[in-house]
């Protein structure tokens, strides 16, 4: 197909975005609400009527079924977004707009990006972790992200509690899982309305719990990069207070084939690597 129109599409928490684009050339851009899944499939039908979509590429928040060959592929799982549970926006468009529509989760995809386009590009294997209003984490290697049944969800793995640390998790389902202790609902909570930089205590811990993250990262993924960003990690020093945690935590192990670089842990290059990650999901689809 010469010179075909690609929609990209990220699903967030408090945000849906969208960009047509032909060629190198923004089309259009959307932004709305996340609200209902019935609300954002009738958003993007209306903005893409009357246009000849050749491809889709979603890059989605999680938890949701990535595996192409599952009955369920792009169904959202459990999970506390009112009203998302059981949605299928991927199945959704591809029987309305009659193409092909790739999803994965917004951390592979920004992963996907950063490795291609930003600050993880001319690495083998980069990965993209994100402290918002949720901790995600993704990884991109050779141009292809890690998925299986299910996808990393490396925000929800248990980390050591600081010792004189009770405050209790924010995460449902897990009472020390990183997520629950140091993703932005957490933070804020222990700061009652403080900012992080004036709370000693709390920076450290948060800083702690986000480098055992890191290091589980190392351990298990063995990344060339640590791509970090989100609204927590733009307070000033944390992510370099967290990368002497990594190190700390892994006590000499594996540093020295990337984690003891001063680069290994770096910040995001694009404003909307999700997005960009569909865009290249959405290019995949036609070759």
């Amino acid at each position: 197909m010469p010179n075909p129109i690609y929609l990209a599409i990220e699903t967030g928490g408090t945000k849906l975005l969208a960009r047509l684009v032909r060629g190198n050339a923004t089309l259009a851009e959307g932004r709305w609400p996340t609200t209902t899944p019935g609300e954002a499939i009738a958003a993007l039908l209306a903005f893409v009527e009357g246009v000849p979509v050749a491809a889709v590429g979603i890059a989605a928040f999680g938890p949701i079924v990535v595996d192409p060959a599952a009955a369920n592929h792009g169904e959202v799982l459990a999970t506390p977004k009112p009203g998302w549970t059981g949605a299928n926006l991927r199945a959704a468009l591809a029987r309305q707009l009659g193409v092909s529509v790739t999803v994965d989760t917004d951390v592979n995809a920004a992963a996907l990006a950063e490795a291609a386009i930003g600050a993880g590009r001319g690495c083998a294997s980069v990965a993209y972790v994100t402290v918002g209003t949720g901790i995600g984490a993704g990884l991109a290697r050779d141009g292809r992200t890690l998925g299986g049944a299910l996808h990393p969800e490396m925000g929800h793995v248990p980390v050591l509690r600081v010792a004189g640390d009770d405050a209790p998790s924010s995460c449902p389902f897990h009472p020390s899982c990183v997520e629950g202790l140091a993703a932005g609902p957490a933070v804020q909570r222990r700061l009652n309305g403080a900012a992080l930089q004036d709370q000693p205590e709390t920076f450290a811990a948060v800083a702690d719990y986000l480098g055992q993250l890191f290091a589980t990262i190392v351990l298990a993924w063995s990344p060339h990069r640590i791509v970090a960003g989100g609204g927590v990690l733009g307070v000033p020093g944390l992510r370099a207070r967290a990368a002497e945690r990594m190190l700390a935590a892994l006590g000499g192990y594996g540093v020295g084939a990337a984690a003891g670089s001063s680069e290994f842990i770096a910040a995001p290059a694009l404003e909307n690597a999700g997005l960009e990650g569909a865009l290249l999901l959405a290019r995949r689809a036609l070759g």
